[in-house]
């Protein structure tokens, strides 16, 4: 049943999430907004139509689309879901987590390579700056919450309070805040990202799948919009308590996405895309909060 469960929440909830973003940037913005399924409806749209290739682009770039969302959903069997448990439980699971994701990342940079534009290229290279500077913030954090837990899993970020005392209050925020950054990073948000711009020297991953249409743009969408419902899924490992009845564990779980995506949202409708040069000071945020996470707990194993 609960197996289920996660594969619905996990096939429906991201588009779920965008619709709530959209609802809400609406609702600042004084619009009544679409529906919050219409990013579900837009992608099925797509689905039902035909991609066009350029001349100029090889196999890699029709293998792209569907090598990525293929990687995405392998990469979900080892992210907790509704009851705070993966489906894929093994050691150290947040590394071949990373490096997953990092395979479709990679896909996608040499298929925006493939096209021959430049253009695409200079999104390409904006992408693959940020991923090295995210990466080590991610994995400091990790691996500092599985030496406090002693648990090799994603299962370790429910476990913090347990085995932190009064620090784990302050290191379950800093991973929060942690985890946000990186789900705003990777998920192309405002204000590192805008999904909706197409000015040409601010687009990062937008630029990256001008040249993807019909069926693939639709897998591409699909995609990033559940590696952005992943990383709020670890977010909500750190805040929903343990040992819940299922049912109470499923709503806690789509209320604290729902609410998430709000934030999101607000966040988008409040302030402005960063200027290139401040977004590696923003995503710098990330490591200055790992290494508080590092530090608080190297004191709590080793401190007096």
């Amino acid at each position: 049943m609960t197996l289920i469960l996660d594969i619905l929440i996990l096939f429906i909830m991201p588009f779920i999430m965008l619709g709530i973003i959209k609802k809400t940037k609406a609702f600042w913005g004084g619009r009544k907004g679409a529906s919050i399924f219409q990013p579900l409806y837009d992608v099925l749209r797509l689905m039902k139509k035909e991609s066009i290739y350029s001349e100029t682009t090889s196999l890699i770039f029709k293998l792209s689309p569907i090598v990525n969302f293929s990687v995405v959903i392998f990469a979900s069997l080892f992210v907790p879901l509704i009851n705070g448990y993966s489906i894929l439980n093994i050691p150290f699971a947040f590394i071949i987590f990373s490096y997953i994701l990092g395979f479709a990342k990679f896909f996608s940079l040499i298929a925006s390579l493939d096209t021959g534009s430049s253009f695409e290229g200079m999104g390409a290279s904006r992408e693959a700056c940020f991923s090295t500077i995210v990466e080590p913030a991610f994995f400091i954090s990790m691996a500092s919450i599985i030496a406090l837990t002693k648990v090799t899993s994603f299962e370790a970020l429910k476990m913090i309070l347990q085995n932190s005392g009064i620090y784990g209050i302050l290191i379950t925020i800093l991973t929060v805040v942690t985890l946000f950054i990186m789900l705003l990073i990777e998920g192309c948000r405002v204000p590192v990202d805008d999904p909706a711009t197409h000015l040409e020297l601010t687009m990062i991953h937008e630029v990256m799948i001008l040249d993807n249409s019909g069926a693939d743009l639709g897998f591409i969408l699909w995609a990033s919009a559940i590696k952005m419902f992943l990383f709020g899924a670890l977010i909500t490992s750190l805040i929903i308590p343990d040992n819940l009845p299922v049912w109470i564990s499923c709503l806690l779980f789509i209320l604290s996405i729902s609410l998430l995506a709000f934030v999101i949202g607000t966040i988008e409708s409040s302030i402005a895309r960063f200027r290139m040069t401040h977004i590696f000071e923003f995503i710098f945020i990330m490591s200055i909060m790992a290494l508080l996470i590092l530090t608080l707990v190297t004191y709590r194993i080793y401190g007096n």
